[in-house]
């Protein structure tokens, strides 16, 4: 189950990315324990998108891979539980290949990638994770022992240049707040640009309606401050006061994007009343999205 505002977004954000490469799959249970894997993902051959345009992340997605985001650094339980999932995806594929009489060799396990904000010399030495001495990885990234197939990423220590950008959007601090600024500077028209600011949107939005905020909540508010109100402002007041049908599109975009990370999922009820919020000002729209419960909006807007 997502267990903060920054599982969601970490979750959406590599799913925008790494759909350009394969197949992905968000929030994949691996046992009848309430226990999920992030993002599952599988790679189409040949990719229908240049890796390269990832960088690193494209580089990371060559092979089957399991990426487990976090905010803060993870504990050496949380890998452990980390890695019992990434056993059991392994077993559950073998048991699958045995079902359907087919192949499934070691060089198909997933590699797992624990995505970090930072990582502490007890936590590499202890897991005896070591950085690449073959010259094809960057520095931050610390393999552990072979047959563990994984891998941690320590943002905060990967080269500041375009290749490592989209995973250091998924950093923390200055590292998180450089490539904000990275992203919103590239071309106006470049897709993953649109794209991704919008999720940093919905990520502003989801924090400020929530009702106990604390201080690293706040700092990030302050962070993704910018990004929402330039998003805003070339999204809500652009599209809706001109009236333009791709800016209506973009907005109605929105609000699904607004009401399926406040309420779960879109049912036909909710579904139904977005036309209807389509009528509203940019003025009025907002405040509703941030803090109308689900009984307030279905009141007011379903016919």
């Amino acid at each position: 189950m997502t267990r903060t505002p920054h599982d969601q977004f970490a979750k959406q954000y590599l799913e925008e990315l790494l759909t350009l490469l394969g197949k992905v799959e968000t929030s994949r249970d691996v046992a009848s324990e309430v226990r999920e894997i992030d993002v599952y993902f599988i790679p189409v051959i040949p990719p229908p998108t240049d890796p390269q345009i990832l960088g690193l992340l494209g580089k990371m997605a060559a092979t089957t891979s399991v990426y487990e985001p976090f905010r803060n650094q993870p504990q050496r339980l949380e890998i452990l539980d980390c890695q019992a999932k990434l056993n059991f995806v392994i077993n559950q594929q073998k048991r699958k290949a045995r079902r359907e009489n087919t192949a499934y060799t070691e060089a198909e396990w997933p590699l797992l990638w624990i995505l970090s904000p930072s990582c502490s010399a007890r936590i590499i030495d202890g897991f005896g994770a070591k950085p690449d001495s073959s010259g094809q990885w960057p520095t931050g990234i610390y393999f552990l022992p072979d047959f563990q197939n994984t891998a941690i990423v320590a943002i905060n220590q990967l080269p500041i240049n375009q290749d490592t950008l989209w995973l250091r959007v998924l950093g923390k601090g200055q590292t998180q707040e450089q490539a904000i600024l990275e992203l919103e500077a590239l071309p106006k028209g470049n897709p993953l640009r649109e794209n991704l600011t919008e999720l940093l949107a919905s990520w502003h939005i989801t924090i400020q309606v929530r009702d106990n905020i604390n201080e690293d909540d706040k700092d990030l508010l302050m962070k993704l401050s910018p990004v929402y109100l330039r998003w805003r402002e070339e999204t809500l007041e652009e599209g809706v006061q001109r009236g333009v049908q791709q800016g209506e599109q973009r907005i109605k975009q929105m609000i699904e994007n607004f009401l399926n990370v406040r309420f779960g999922s879109l049912d036909p009820e909710l579904l139904a009343i977005i036309e209807p919020m389509l009528q509203l000002s940019p003025e009025e729209l907002t405040p509703l999205l941030w803090s109308a419960s689900r009984e307030e909006l279905l009141e007011r807007f379903s016919e």
